[in-house]
C-alpha cells in the first residue's frame, strides 16, 4: 500500500522533503527561546544587567523571525505537497478508471467511486499535511523539549517522564478506541451517495410517484448512520483535552513546587524554573499533536486501502504485443463460444455458441428478456473476454486486435442509450470528433434525426441537457443511431435501440441502412419480429443457447419458438416474452 501511494508523489518529492526540514527548524528555534529566557531573568534581571538583557532579547527576537519564517515555509511546501500528491491521486484513479472493462467495473459501484475520489481522497491529504508536519514537529518537539529538561534538571524531568508515560497509555487507548468508529463511518459514505445519486438521476420517477418524503427518509437515515458513528468517536476523543488539561496543570503544581524547594535551597535559578515550565507545555502539547496525527492516519488508513483498491486494480482486457492495427472486413465468427461473467459462476450465460456472419450482412437477434443477446455483442467488440473458445472479426481473433483500433470498426448503439450535455454537434462528434457539418447533417439523415433537429429553433446548435432530459426517449435513440455512424464502420451493432421509436420510422431506418452502408454488417437486437424480418438471417437465442439461425421464411418452417412469437405478434400484438413462454 505504501508503495502504491508513495508512487504519486512523484514531482512533488522536494516539497514533501523541505517541509519535515523546515518543521526541524521552527522546532529548534523554539527549544532555544526558553534557555534565552531564562538567561534574561537569570543574568540580566537579577543580576542588573541591562546589556545581557538587550543582547539576549534581541537575540530571542531573531531566533522567534527565524521560527515563524520556517513555520511559514513548512506550511507553503506542506500545502503544496498534501495537494499535489492528492491531485496525482485523483488524477491515477480516473485514468485507471478509463482502462476498466465492463468486468473490472462491475467489482465497484459508482458511489463507491465517487466516494473514493472525493472523500478518501480528501482524508488522505489532510493525513499527508499532517505526516509531513506534525508527525515530524511532535515527536521533535517533545524530544528536545525532553532533553532541555533534562539537562536543566533531571530531578525535576523526571516528573515531565512519569506524565508522558501515563499521559501517552492513555492517549493510545482513546485514539484506538476512536479508530474503531473511523474504519466504519467510510462505507456509510458509500450509502450516502448512492442515496444522492439514484435520487437526482431519477427525480422524474420520484416525482412521478410521488415518493419525495421515502427518499428523504432513505437520506436521512444514511445521513444518520454517518453522524451516529462521527459522535461515537468525537465522544471518545473528547476526553483528550480533559486528560491533557489534568496532566499539564499537575506538572505545572508538581514542579513548581518542588521548583520552588530547590530555588530556596539554591539548586535552581528562577530563569531554569521557567523554562521547565514553558517545556511542560511544549512536551504536553507535542503529546496532543501526537493523539491527533494518529487518530487522523487511523481514520485515512481505510481511506488508503480503498484507494489502492482501485489503483491496483488492473483491466483484464489488454493489448496483446504486437496487436494488429487493421480489421480487414466486417465478417464475424463465434467458434464454440462460452462465456460467464465470473469464473467461479457455475452456469455459463452462453453456451456452445458456433455461427458465422459474412461481411455486410444484415442480422436480426431475438430473444425473451435475459437471453443473453446483449452478452452476445458485447464480446464482439471485447468488452468482455470469452470463457472458452474464439470471437473472430475480420477472420482474427479479437484478441489480437489493438483495443482501439477493434473498436473504431464497431459501432454499439446500446441498450440504455447515453446523451451527454453539449450541443447536438457535440454530441455527434463523439463518433468522429473531426466529423464536418455536412457529415453530421447526413447521419442524422440516415437516422431519421434530421426531421425533428430541424424544428428545434437553434437546429443543430441546440443544447442538450445532462443524461438528454430535454429529448424524448425515441429521439434519443435516433440522435445514438446517428452518432453511432458518424465512425463508418465495419460493424454496427443495434441493441434495442429502436424500441422507443414507431415502426414507420423504424422501417425508415432500416431501409436507410440497406441502402447507404451496404458493406457494414449490421446487428439488430429486436423484440419487434418487424424490426428483423428483412434481415439477411436471424439468430434465435433461447436461455443463452442457440435455438436458430436463418431467413425469417426458415425460421417461421423449422424454430418452433420463432414460429410462436410472430404468430402472436401479428396476431394479437404480443411481445417475444408472451410469445416465448406460450
Amino acid at each position: 500500500m505504501l508503495k502504491t501511494l508513495g508512487a504519486q508523489i512523484r514531482e512533488f518529492k522536494k516539497d514533501s522533503l523541505l517541509t519535515p526540514v523546515f518543521m526541524i527548524l521552527e522546532v529548534f528555534m523554539e527549544t532555544i527561546i526558553p534557555l534565552m529566557m531564562a538567561s534574561i531573568i537569570d543574568q540580566g534581571v537579577e543580576a542588573g544587567n541591562i546589556h545581557h538583557i538587550y543582547v539576549m532579547g534581541a537575540w530571542m527576537v531573531v531566533a522567534a523571525c527565524f521560527s515563524l519564517f520556517c513555520g511559514v515555509m513548512g506550511g507553503k511546501y506542506g500545502a503544496r505537497a498534501s495537494a499535489g500528491f492528492a491531485r496525482n491521486l485523483r488524477k491515477a484513479m480516473y485514468e485507471n478508471i478509463q482502462s476498466f472493462s465492463f468486468s473490472n467495473i462491475d467489482k465497484f459501484s459508482t458511489a463507491g467511486l465517487v466516494t473514493r475520489l472525493t472523500t478518501d481522497v480528501t482524508n488522505l491529504q489532510n493525513a499527508y499535511q499532517m505526516l509531513l508536519r506534525m508527525c515530524v514537529r511532535a515527536p521533535i518537539s517533545l524530544i528536545c523539549a525532553m532533553c532541555m529538561a533534562f539537562f536543566i534538571s533531571p530531578r525535576l524531568a523526571s516528573i515531565y517522564l512519569v506524565a508522558v508515560i501515563i499521559l501517552g497509555i492513555i492517549l493510545a487507548i482513546i485514539t484506538v478506541r476512536a479508530h474503531h468508529y473511523f474504519m466504519e463511518v467510510f462505507p456509510k459514505y458509500d450509502d450516502l451517495n448512492a442515496s444522492v445519486q439514484e435520487n437526482v438521476s431519477a427525480i422524474r420517477v420520484v416525482k412521478a410517484y410521488v415518493r419525495e418524503d421515502y427518499e428523504k427518509n432513505k437520506f436521512r437515515k444514511a445521513s444518520q448512520n454517518i453522524y451516529n458513528m462521527f459522535v461515537k468517536a468525537e465522544s471518545i476523543l473528547a476526553f483528550n483535552n480533559p486528560v491533557m488539561q489534568i496532566t499539564v496543570y499537575s506538572c505545572i503544581l508538581a514542579i513548581s513546587w518542588v521548583g520552588a524547594k530547590m530555588i530556596v535551597g539554591g539548586t535552581l535559578t528562577t530563569g531554569e524554573l521557567m523554562s521547565l515550565l514553558t517545556y511542560c507545555m511544549n512536551i504536553m502539547m507535542s503529546l496532543m499533536m501526537l493523539s491527533m496525527v494518529f487518530v487522523m492516519l487511523a481514520m485515512s488508513v481505510a481511506s488508503a486501502e480503498r484507494i489502492c483498491e482501485v489503483l491496483n486494480e488492473k483491466s483484464d482486457i489488454t493489448n496483446p504485443e504486437n496487436a494488429d492495427k487493421t480489421v480487414p472486413d466486417g465478417s464475424i465468427t463465434f467458434d464454440h463460444v462460452t462465456f460467464r461473467y465470473s469464473r467461479t459462476s457455475a452456469k455459463p450465460v452462453l453456451s456452445d455458441i458456433d455461427l458465422s456472419i459474412k461481411s455486410g450482412e444484415t442480422i436480426g437477434i431475438i430473444g425473451g428478456t435475459g437471453s443473453s443477446k446483449s452478452s452476445l455483442v458485447n464480446l464482439i467488440s471485447r468488452l468482455y473476454d470469452v470463457s472458452e473458445g474464439r470471437v473472430l472479426v475480420g477472420g482474427k481473433d479479437v484478441r489480437s486486435y489493438d483495443l482501439d483500433t477493434l473498436r473504431n470498426e464497431v459501432s454499439v448503439v446500446l441498450q440504455n442509450n447515453v446523451l451527454f450535455s453539449g450541443t447536438i454537434y457535440e454530441n455527434l462528434r463523439w463518433g468522429d470528433e473531426h466529423a464536418t457539418d455536412e457529415e453530421c447533417r447526413h447521419a442524422c439523415e440516415l437516422a431519421c434525426a434530421d426531421e425533428f433537429i430541424e424544428r428545434f429553433p437553434d437546429g443543430y446548435n441546440t443544447y442538450i441537457e445532462q443524461g438528454g432530459t430535454n429529448v424524448s426517449g425515441g429521439q434519443k435513440q435516433r440522435l445514438c443511431i446517428a452518432r453511432a455512424l458518424l465512425k463508418k464502420p465495419k460493424i454496427l451493432i443495434l441493441d434495442d435501440s429502436t424500441s422507443a421509436v414507431d415502426t414507420a420510422t423504424d422501417a425508415k431506418i432500416r431501409r436507410a441502412f440497406l441502402t447507404e452502408i451496404p458493406n457494414t454488417t449490421k446487428l439488430i437486437i429486436a423484440q419487434r419480429i418487424s424490426s428483423v424480418q428483412d434481415a439477411d438471417r436471424i439468430i434465435v437465442l433461447d436461455n443463452g443457447e442457440l435455438n436458430g439461425f436463418g431467413t425469417h421464411e426458415e425460421l417461421l418452417q423449422t424454430n418452433a419458438i420463432y414460429r410462436d412469437v410472430y404468430e402472436s405478434q401479428t396476431g394479437g400484438g404480443g411481445d417475444f416474452d408472451e410469445g416465448g413462454a406460450a
